[in-house]
């Protein structure tokens, strides 16, 4: 097989393809630094040769458009080269979650069915457990320059498609909870992701002389677009960190200068408690947006009144994720408010179930086309994205989040669906049903609340449960309390009557102490 070579006319890749980015940036800035991974920094140039020799040896090694590569990975400069060498090979990258349980991953996996996994070092553990437990053990191979870098096995089957990448195919495959008890691929395209980043450009204008503290794990679609890949398109600098230690955070933004970053709530909340928070004025940052959970007043008053406001933006992973920026939409996004029963849409001041329509949309669920037929709708108008959630549109045309027509609840910026939970609740064989509801907590945003029937004759204690679900489940999505049930409370025979536990569940919680995920 030939070697592709980037932009050959035989093989010239789509106009909005990702890889081009980096090909660009290191044309006209070489030298200047886009990554620094805990003191450990690249520049541009050695991040291109890097990525570009990496997806011609997938490509020799018979990989391509149509196959995915997943991965077990923290945030690092190896998994970054990867994600830009499967862009420029036109091979899908699947980050996955190492947060979730060796059961849980395993299902991920198989569901992926990757035709690659790439694993790092630190993680080796749960990946082996993950694949012991799988049906068929995947092509594996090591993350870095003296794993996957130095051999890439060949792939199975022989080789697959070859051809340039177009802006239709595939980038990212990130798994999301929705209501569902199983977590689902959302398939975000190379013009996807473009457009995506051109809306947050024209809203949080980056340039190269910004440095960007990328905080969330890579496995999540904002920590790669919301700000990185802006910030490697514009050749900023992008600050890594794998974990979320407030008092190593607000170092960092003091010691590396930055200037823009994005959290989720409950880290917001972390660092304004800790009391380093006071050195925040003088640091060098500009933009701090916050997103994956609505943000509580008065934490963003903490956060204006340290001279640092907070810039609350809405999204979801199925729209990469960019939909509102301070109540409005982002440039190059449709909204649209239904009346959630009529599906008509309602002008002026009004509340109801927000639709969203625009190129960075997503091209549907891996594999299930059901599901993605259920959260696409098409009208005279085209096609809209049905959000689940419902909001409240001002008179000044401000759109606020009030509640969720899906039962997931979001803990620590993680949504969690009750369903998937229940699932794996009920795999404890003294366990015949359980439900579980999500209450709102001073620092998570949510807890869940399980409650639990037990089967005929079994004996179960709170421990017990927990212990089982946390075997089962990534801890963010282990129950706070659990509570025995004889029966659960339904509205119908089918119905599961949530809103009278949610009440019930509220009780329970009331003294149980904060717990670190």
């Amino acid at each position: 097989m030939s070697d592709i070579v980037p932009g050959a006319p035989t093989f010239a890749d789509g106009p909005h393809t990702v890889g081009r980015w980096l090909t660009d940036r290191a044309a006209s800035a070489p030298d200047h630094v886009a990554i620094d991974d805990r003191g450990v920094r690249i520049g541009y140039a050695d991040l291109e040769t890097r990525a570009r020799e990496l997806s011609l040896r997938l490509r020799r090694a018979g990989y391509g458009p149509g196959d995915r590569i997943a991965t077990v990975s923290g945030n690092s400069i190896d998994h970054v080269v990867a994600f830009f060498a499967c862009a420029k090979a036109g091979i899908a990258f699947v980050p996955l979650s190492w947060r979730l349980s060796a059961r849980e991953l395993s299902e991920v996996i198989e569901r992926s069915e990757p035709a690659l996994v790439l694993v790092e070092d630190e993680y080796i553990g749960i990946a082996d457990d993950a694949f012991r437990r799988a049906a068929q053990r995947p092509v594996v191979a090591a993350l870095g320059t003296t794993g996957i870098e130095a051999t890439v096995p060949l792939r199975a089957g022989g080789p697959g498609e070859h051809r340039g990448v177009r802006d239709d195919d595939p980038l990212l495959v990130i798994y999301t909870s929705g209501s569902e008890a199983a977590p689902k691929g959302v398939v975000l395209t190379h013009a996807n992701c473009f457009w995506n980043n051109l809306a947050l450009a024209g809203a949080s204008q980056l340039t190269s002389d910004d440095v960007v503290l990328a905080m969330l794990p890579q496995f999540h679609v904002a920590a790669w677009n919301c700000q990185p890949l802006l910030a490697w398109w514009v050749g900023a600098t992008v600050v890594l960190e794998r974990s979320f230690q407030p008092r190593r955070i607000l170092q960092l933004l003091a010691d590396r200068g930055v200037t823009a970053m994005m959290g989720v709530p409950t880290q917001y909340r972390l660092l304004a408690d800790d009391p380093g928070f006071a050195d925040l004025v003088a640091s060098t940052l500009r933009v701090a947006l916050v997103g994956g959970a609505t943000m509580p007043d008065d934490l963003a008053t903490r956060w204006a009144d340290a001279g640092r406001p907070l810039t609350q933006g809405y999204g979801l992973t199925e729209a990469a994720p960019n939909v509102l920026c301070a109540g409005r939409p982002y440039p190059h996004v449709d909204v649209c408010i239904v009346d959630e029963a009529a599906h008509l849409p309602l002008e002026g001041v009004t509340s109801g179930e927000l639709w969203v329509r625009g190129p960075s949309v997503f091209a549907g669920y891996l594999g299930d086309p059901e599901a993605t037929a259920r959260a696409l709708v098409q009208t005279p108008d085209g096609v809209w994205l049905r959000t689940g959630d419902i909001v409240h549109r001002d008179a000044e045309g401000v759109i606020r989040i009030v509640d969720r027509l899906k039962d997931i609840y979001i803990s620590g910026g993680e949504n969690v669906a009750p369903a998937e939970v229940e699932r794996a609740l009920c795999l404890h064989p003294a366990i015949a049903e359980a439900a579980v509801v999500g209450v709102p907590d001073a620092v998570w945003g949510e807890r869940g609340v399980a409650f639990v029937v037990a089967v005929p004759g079994a004996r179960l204690s709170e421990d017990e449960v927990l212990a089982h679900a946390r075997a089962e489940l990534a801890g963010f999505k282990v129950p706070a309390r659990v509570a025995f049930l004889d029966e659960l409370p339904r509205s119908t025979i089918e119905k599961l009557a949530r809103s009278r536990l949610h009440e019930r569940a509220i009780d329970l919680v009331k003294g149980t102490a904060h717990e670190h995920h």
